[in-house]
């Protein structure tokens, strides 16, 4: 059971937050008494949570529990463990879908009409005409040096312009004429920045590990739980020269957002709430050493004074009764001698108990409110912190993704627990077979002492002799044999095992087992079975982009409105987009899909009703290439079209060379070509197809000429 460590969770020091004063040292025992009494409550109503989760736990362990009663006559204890290869399976495939292609799966776009910030911005006509001077300089003219480099966008150039001229040169609305008159979206520029900025802070906050940690519980117990973002106080190292050309070690803190997992065994939620937004509070638990007792005073609104009481007093940490089965260990108790848990409570509490506790409420808070949003930290009954929600709009910062949605409980249903039947009887006819290959691969004697010799050993071996006193030969002793029921008791095996495959939704043949039927010797065979796995992974993956991955992004968002003041622009009517559902289709069979579709749509008839540029950026995501930086967009595409159309000519007029490769009609993008390599194997010709026209999806030019840097 994961504990989190003590660099986390600390919120910096802001105009927003109102704390505890520390040199008030009346009695806080009312409301520690009272924060421990609902983790008591959360207990008492997490109980049966916990008995499904041991029992899940020891499923993928391969161990029994005490409640398991074995038969006299049973020898064997084996446990086969088909619950562990039925998690790692689905946690391999969700960090295969979601992280396969090196992007963090959350979006931001803007709305379809944003508010607030423009949604097409231009240059005023007026000053394009009357500043050809300065649009010449700007735009250059051929032989200068600064001509238009092949690759500039629109954008580029607007960029460009609005740093000569000034914001007072630009109007807003789209370009009358795009041929003419560069034009920029101020609404997707703000999403694309914000885009960038949240994926940079997920990547210092060690995001992808932080998930897998998350994804894993969520398999294994059903409900994975990721904490943030919080505010961390963080060192920016940096190197400067001094006066000496010497360099120095400057390093600068910075406020930067931070995300941990939470095990499920340390948390608490409303016994009342089936939802996170329902709880109108949640305890987190820390168990911590000493050492990490007297850290706690370095961080932010903790009370020292306090920390030191609890030191004073000694450990405070009672072993739960789960814990000795999940360390495997008896003694439990002896190996938390010297440990103290400490509660972070999150959520609502009475005005009055917390105005008793020395926080002092803001005047803008209402008068008639009898409740606030807090953060406090608990141990023993004393109050080591004590701050007033410090996020705005008030939220608890946690975000819960069940793998299968309990539709009247908190907590969701994991993997294990779907299959606990048929990995029970998956276990019984597998110590059936092995006890009976016990008997029937060895032989039972039938003696009849009354013809041998009183005294002798029974025992049998190699070169034995028995000394016979009467009767006849090889009627004294008689070996016999135990039919072999084995076959049939795996045979049963394999029944329940495709009842696991089909309680779980994840298929034997998705982690590796051979002997499947005839149908997936076939691409098409293995292509509807796959198809048809991935309906309950598609599920699993829709929660996580609701409960996960939609309400993070959203988070960072209200986080950098909140707290990040340095970058301007990236502020609009934006949408979080969770991108996990997205990625879901196995690649294999989405590259060929992707590749068949362009093959129906190279028709001529066809291609000017399809969005090349989204096809080849999905085909790029199918090979697990960033779209990003291989893909131009449409802007960028119509100049390299110009040239490439250019470059055609040329070679025409020179005559074919068999010896070289090129963007002739051949090889280049003409009506009607057809892709030779349908598999994505790279030997054909990926991403041809019909030139973009005008009317298609990101394509602005005005006619069926493309731009160009005339």
């Amino acid at each position: 059971m994961p504990h989190n460590n003590i660099g986390s969770s600390g919120l910096a020091e802001t105009d927003e937050v109102k704390s505890l004063d520390d040199s008030k040292d009346e009695a806080f025992s009312n409301l520690g008494l009272t924060i421990e009494s609902k983790l008591k409550e959360a207990e008492q109503a997490r109980l049966y949570d916990e008995k499904r989760w041991l029992r899940s736990y020891r499923n993928y362990r391969g161990i029994y529990g005490s409640d398991m009663a074995f038969r006299d006559s049973e020898k064997s204890k084996v446990f086969v463990k088909v619950t562990k290869t039925k998690v790692l399976a689905s946690y391999g495939q969700l960090i295969e879908v979601l992280f396969s292609q090196g992007k963090f799966p959350v979006g931001i776009q803007p709305t379809q009409d944003p508010s607030g910030v423009a949604k097409y911005a231009h240059l005023k006509p007026d000053n394009l005409k009357q500043q050809d001077e300065r649009m010449e300089d700007i735009y250059g003219f051929e032989g200068d040096g600064r001509e238009i480099s092949p690759g500039a966008t629109a954008d580029e150039i607007l960029n460009g312009l609005s740093e000569k001229y000034g914001k007072v040169g630009l109007e807003e609305g789209a370009a009358p004429d795009l041929k003419t008159m560069p034009q920029i979206e101020p609404a997707n520029e703000a999403a694309k920045n914000m885009e960038t900025l949240i994926h940079d802070q997920l990547e210092e906050s060690h995001a992808v590990s932080v998930m897998r940690h998350v994804l894993f519980e969520m398999c294994l117990l059903g409900t994975g739980i990721l904490k943030g973002p919080f505010n961390y106080e963080q060192a920016d190292h940096k190197w400067v020269l001094n006066d000496e050309g010497v360099r120095e070690y400057q390093p600068e803190n910075k406020l930067v957002p931070r995300i941990e997992a939470v095990s499920c065994w340390d948390f608490y939620p409303d016994p009342d709430a089936v939802q996170i937004e329902d709880a109108d509070y949640v305890i987190q638990r820390h168990i911590y050493n000493r050492s990490q007792m007297r850290d706690l005073v370095n961080r932010p609104f903790f009370r020292e004074s306090a920390i030191k009481d609890c030191l004073a007093m000694g450990s405070n940490y009672e072993t739960r009764s789960y814990e000795t089965a999940l360390y495997d260990r008896e003694n439990q108790e002896e190996f938390n001698k010297n440990r103290y848990e400490v509660l972070e409570y999150w959520g609502v509490m009475d005005k009055a108990l917390v105005e008793e506790a020395g926080l002092d409420i803001p005047d803008d808070f209402k008068s008639d409110l009898d409740e606030v949003q807090i953060n406090a930290w608990v141990c023993n009954g004393h109050i080591l912190r004590l701050v007033l929600n410090p996020f705005t709009p008030a939220r608890i910062p946690f975000m819960i993704s069940p793998y299968e949605i309990n539709p009247y409980q908190f907590f969701g249903v994991g993997i294990p627990e779907n299959m606990d039947d048929a990995q029970t009887i998956m276990n019984g006819h597998a110590r059936m077979a092995i006890d009976n290959l016990a008997l029937a691969g060895n032989l039972v004697f039938d003696v009849d002492e009354t013809m041998l010799v009183p005294g002798q050993d029974m025992s049998v071996y190699p070169g034995k002799i028995f000394r016979r006193q009467s009767g006849q030969t090889g009627q004294a002793i008689h070996g016999l044999r135990f039919p072999n029921t084995a076959p049939e008791n795996m045979q049963m095996f394999d029944r329940f095992r495709q009842l696991a495959d089909e309680s779980t939704g994840i298929p034997s043949y998705s982690h590796g087992q051979t002997g499947i039927q005839s149908t997936t010797r076939t691409a098409s065979g293995m292509s509807m079975l796959m198809g048809a796995s991935a309906l309950n992974i598609k599920t699993v993956i829709k929660n996580i982009d609701d409960y996960l991955l939609k309400p993070l992004g959203e988070s960072f968002y209200q986080w950098n409105m909140q707290f990040n003041n340095d970058i301007p622009d990236i502020q609009g009517d934006l949408n979080v987009k969770a991108r996990g559902t997205s990625s879901l289709m196995m690649k294999e069979v989405r590259s060929q899909r992707l590749m068949t579709f362009m093959q129906v749509a190279s028709n001529q008839f066809l291609a000017p009703f399809v969005k090349w540029h989204s096809i080849i950026k999905e085909i790029a995501k199918s090979l697990d290439v960033d779209p990003d930086q291989v893909v131009n967009d449409p802007e960028q595409a119509a100049i390299f079209m110009k040239l490439m159309g250019e470059a055609n000519g040329n070679q025409q007029t020179q005559g074919p060379n068999p010896q070289q490769g090129g963007m002739g009609p051949t090889n280049g993008v003409p009506a009607g070509a057809n892709v030779s390599d349908t598999q994505g194997s790279g030997g054909g010709n990926i991403g041809v197809g019909t030139p973009q026209v005008a009317g298609e999806g990101g394509f602005t030019a005005p006619n069926n000429e493309p731009e160009g840097t005339a």
